[in-house]
C-alpha cells in the first residue's frame, strides 16, 4: 500500500476506476477442485477489509471479492490475520497462499512476490462545500494558508493530504485528524474544515445527496493500482486472474464498487 499507514496510501477511501482484460465466460475458468487456500489480511484498511464493530466479524470489499473468486475457482477459504509489516515477507516466504490488504502494485515489491492483475485503481479527489471558491485544486488549496483538510489518521486520505497536497510534514496543523470519514464530511459542512479528501465513487455519492451542498474540484490525486499478491511461482495467479477478469466483465466488481465505496459511506 503506498499512502495508507503501511509504507505511506488508504480509502479509504478509494476511488474506483478498473483496468482488467477482456471478458471471461464462468465456463472457461479452472475448477480446483475444492483446493484449500489460505488468505492473509490486516483488517485495517475500511472498506477493503476489517472488523465490524457492531459484530465483530470480518467484512469488506476484499472478503467479498475473494469468497467470489474461492467460490468460481471453486477452493475452500480460510483467513488468516498479520500485521502490515510482515506481510509481503510472510507471503514471499510461502506462510500463506494469497495476501490481500489493499496493496499496492510496485516494481520493488515484484521482487519478493508475484501480483494478481489489478482489481481496484484508488483516487483521491477534493471534496469541499459548494460555495468555495479560494481554491480549485491541491496546488491553490496548498497556497491557501488558512485551508484545513479534515482526514482520519492512517488512511489514504491523510497520507495524500500530507504528501501529495501539503508540505509531507505529518505533523502539519492544517490536517484535523478526526476518528472517522463520516465526521470529516460534517465538518467540512460545517465550515470547521475547508475540504477533504475521498474516492471519486464515494465523492460522486456525497456531492448527489448533499442537495448542492457539495461539489468535487481539481484533478485526480494518489492513484494506486491494488492486487493481491502471492509466492513467487504460484499457480494460483492465473485462476485469480480469469476470475477477476470474469467478475469485471459481468458486473461482479461494479457491484462491490457501489457496495463498499458508496453505500457504505453513505451509511456512514
Amino acid at each position: 500500500m503506498s499512502f495508507f499507514k503501511l509504507t505511506a496510501a488508504a480509502t479509504f477511501a478509494l476511488g474506483a476506476a478498473i483496468a482488467f482484460s477482456g471478458p471471461v465466460e464462468a465456463q472457461d475458468l479452472p475448477d480446483l477442485g475444492g483446493r484449500a487456500v489460505v488468505v492473509v489480511t490486516e483488517n485495517a484498511y475500511p472498506p477493503l477489509q476489517f472488523i465490524d464493530p457492531r459484530t465483530g466479524e470480518q467484512i469488506g470489499w476484499e472478503y467479498d471479492a475473494m469468497n467470489e473468486i474461492a467460490r468460481r475457482l471453486n477452493f475452500t477459504v480460510t483467513y488468516q490475520n498479520t500485521s502490515w509489516d510482515a506481510m509481503i515477507q510472510a507471503v514471499s516466504d510461502g506462510q500463506y497462499e494469497i495476501g490481500m490488504t489493499g496493496i499496492s502494485i510496485k516494481e520493488d515489491r515484484k521482487e519478493k512476490v508475484d501480483f494478481s492483475d489489478p482489481y481496484l485503481r484508488s483516487e483521491m479527489f477534493m471534496l469541499v462545500r459548494a460555495d468555495e471558491t479560494r481554491f480549485d485544486d491541491a496546488a491553490s488549496f496548498a497556497a491557501f494558508e488558512d485551508g484545513l483538510v479534515g482526514a482520519q489518521p492512517g488512511t489514504t486520505p491523510f497520507y495524500v493530504a500530507v504528501y501529495d497536497v501539503l508540505d509531507g510534514n505529518e505533523q502539519n496543523p492544517r490536517i484535523k485528524l478526526m476518528e472517522t470519514f463520516g465526521a470529516t464530511v460534517q465538518a467540512l459542512r460545517t465550515g470547521d474544515v475547508d475540504m477533504v479528501l475521498t474516492d471519486g465513487v464515494a465523492g460522486k455519492g456525497y456531492v448527489e445527496a448533499s442537495d448542492g451542498g457539495l461539489k468535487l474540484v481539481g484533478g485526480p490525486l494518489g492513484a494506486d493500482d491494488f492486487g493481491f499478491i502471492f509466492p513467487k511461482g504460484s499457480d494460483l495467479v492465473a485462476p485469480v486472474n480469469a476470475a477477476i477478469a470474469a467478475m469485471k466483465a459481468d458486473g461482479t466488481i461494479d457491484a462491490l464498487n457501489t457496495k463498499w465505496f458508496l453505500d457504505y459511506k453513505l451509511g456512514g
